[in-house]
């Protein structure tokens, strides 16, 4: 009977701590710097936990997009001749097509040349000679056609250019685009540049700056025909269906291969640029933790001035029948309160700005008149978010830990205040 009834009590005394701790956060007039440093704790919790998920998702979503734009158009594997050129690169490529987990191999010859259009001063770009059905392939290329078409490419004998490249050559599609070759023709005097028209028969936007501006496709044969190359290929590029199992893949491709081959894979040709972004998403991680980290200190400072404040009510408590544990959880969940409900509105607020971060990007470029996020230096015209829900599951319990953590110091001292001594010098 009297356990039950001790029992029964329990309930009434957490709902009273509750009650304790909830006045406890209330402003009153002599209380308003507790209550400022409560409010900036609260904020600064908020910031620090929408602006990890806001760098985070943006960071992430800026990975995903780049790395599907670069795998969209160069191959996972790239095949390379070591003793001769491939002038066998149909049958290799049908070879290479019958592996399993290989998607299509593509063939390729490639230059760089100099291009000069209807306006603008000539620009450096890189021509890749491909075949129709294998542009067919590229659909980040061939979906995204903006003019013209890629039907008959191989009879067109025309190029496909870029809309970056476009707009600042001022060319369309039926328009003829120069293009010069630093090593050309053999004369008595000696090596001269070559000279080549071509109409543009296409225009494309992928969406990522350095691709729209800087690539030419060209038919195979006209691309080989240019660059003196007829019958070869400089390289066979293979995609597969898993680029992150191209280990798996390379004995399979160098035995297709039947012959000395280089291959060189997707992370190689790109660990630079993805090994900076994983470097520099760790440092932003650490970095803006520290925002949270000092909003959990202001909890300390708040909640010991609370502590000094309250002192003569902790005695009056303690003289009541109120245990030191309760004292201790009525400082805790005031501390708690605020880091909680400060970490639950930075989700919020967190989620709803990556859900609409480019929509926010091109308000604020109107706003200012200035181009935020300008593609010539970020590669994408767009900004992107991507959320992962393991990643905001992370922030959540990190702000949580820190805040719980910031309550522990302050807590137990109120719980170890001496009633007597607080009552003695009110």
């Amino acid at each position: 009977m009297s356990d039950a009834g001790s029992k029964k009590g329990a309930r009434p005394f957490s709902a009273f701590e509750r009650m304790i701790a909830w006045r406890y956060l209330r402003s009153r007039r002599k209380e308003t710097v507790v209550s400022v440093i409560s409010i900036i704790s609260f904020i600064g919790i908020m910031l620090g936990v929408a602006t990890l998920i806001i760098v985070m998702a943006v960071m992430n979503g800026f990975r995903a997009e780049l790395l599907d734009r670069l795998l969209g158009i160069n191959g996972h594997l790239v095949v390379q001749p070591i003793e001769s050129g491939l002038d066998d690169y149909e049958e290799i490529a049908a070879r290479f097509n019958g592996i399993a987990g290989v998607r299509y191999a593509i063939p390729m010859t490639e230059g760089q040349v100099l291009t000069t259009g209807r306006i603008g001063a000539g620009a450096g770009a890189l021509v890749r000679g491909v075949r129709g059905e294998d542009i067919a392939k590229l659909t980040l290329v061939s979906g995204n056609i903006r003019q013209g078409t890629l039907d008959s490419f191989n009879a067109s004998k025309g190029a496909a250019i870029g809309k970056r490249m476009a707009d600042r050559l001022g060319l369309s599609v039926g328009d003829s685009i120069q293009l010069v070759a630093p090593e050309g023709d053999v004369t008595p005097f000696g090596v001269t540049a070559r000279q080549m028209s071509y109409p543009v028969v296409a225009i494309f936007e992928v969406g990522m700056s350095q691709y729209d501006g800087s690539i030419i496709y060209l038919p195979l044969g006209e691309a080989q025909r240019y660059f003196n190359s007829e019958g070869v290929v400089q390289s066979i590029e293979v995609f597969v269906d898993d680029p992150d199992a191209v280990d798996r893949l390379r004995p399979a491709v160098e035995s297709a291969a039947m012959r000395p081959v280089f291959l060189t894979d997707w992370r190689q040709r790109n660990q630079t640029l993805f090994s900076a972004l994983q470097v520099q998403r760790n440092v932003m991680f650490m970095v803006l933790t520290l925002i949270v980290l000092v909003a959990a200190l202001n909890i300390i400072s708040g909640l010991f001035m609370l502590v000094k404040d309250k002192s003569p009510d902790i005695a009056i408590l303690r003289t009541m029948g109120a245990t030191s544990g309760a004292i201790m959880r009525i400082f805790f969940m005031a501390g708690a309160a605020i880091g909680g409900v400060g970490t639950a509105a930075g989700v919020v607020l967190g989620v709803i700005v990556s859900m609409n971060v480019e929509s926010i990007r091109q308000f604020f470029s109107w706003l200012s008149g200035i181009t935020l996020f300008n593609p010539e230096l970020y590669f994408l015209s767009q900004l992107p978010a991507r959320m992962d829900i393991g990643e905001i599951i992370s922030v959540v319990l990190m702000a949580l830990a820190l805040s719980f953590l910031a309550t522990l110091l302050p807590a137990w001292r109120a719980a170890r205040l001496d009633p007597v001594d607080a009552l003695r010098y009110e």
